[in-house]
């Protein structure tokens, strides 16, 4: 293995365990937030914002479904796949291709969620916006892992 090689690897395993930490601050975010909406509960947002407005809201929710917990459950997604890439090489190869996907997906859904909060609501949730901006800090290591891969194809 070159000294390159060895520098490449080196920094992508410390993107990947970023990318990690990140998505595990996303997944106690999302757990926070779906405790409050099934117990009915009053988040602490601490005077900052309005939580209870944009929680309640019928936007808070697909098909009865929490948004929280969807969350939660890409966050955990995130997780497993960035945990078993190094496993094996068919995770290699698609996993950082399925964390871009989740991440981009995840960051279009809150850019939708934030404008809702914004123009449609007039409240904002600092806990929904703590997982938009963990969503694109994922996405954009997402990013930088594939143009890094890319580069060592070539």
């Amino acid at each position: 293995m070159t000294t390159s090689h060895l520098q490449v690897s080196q920094t992508d395993k410390r993107l990947r365990w970023s990318a990690i930490i990140l998505a595990l601050l996303g997944l106690a975010d999302g757990i926070y937030l779906s405790y409050i909406k099934l117990a009915n509960a009053t988040a602490a947002c601490g005077g900052i914002g309005d939580c209870e407005s944009v929680n309640n809201s019928p936007y808070s929710e697909i098909a009865g479904i929490p948004i929280a917990i969807l969350g939660s459950g890409a966050y955990l997604a995130i997780i497993f796949l960035l945990m078993v890439e190094p496993r094996a090489q068919w995770w290699r190869d698609y996993a950082p291709i399925m964390v871009f996907g989740l991440s981009l997906t995840g960051v279009l859904y809150s850019a939708y969620l934030t404008y809702v909060e914004v123009a449609v609501l007039h409240a904002i949730c600092p806990y929904c916006v703590i997982s938009a901006i963990l969503l694109v800090a994922i996405l954009a290591i997402s990013v930088v892992r594939l143009l890094r891969s890319d580069e060592l194809d070539a």
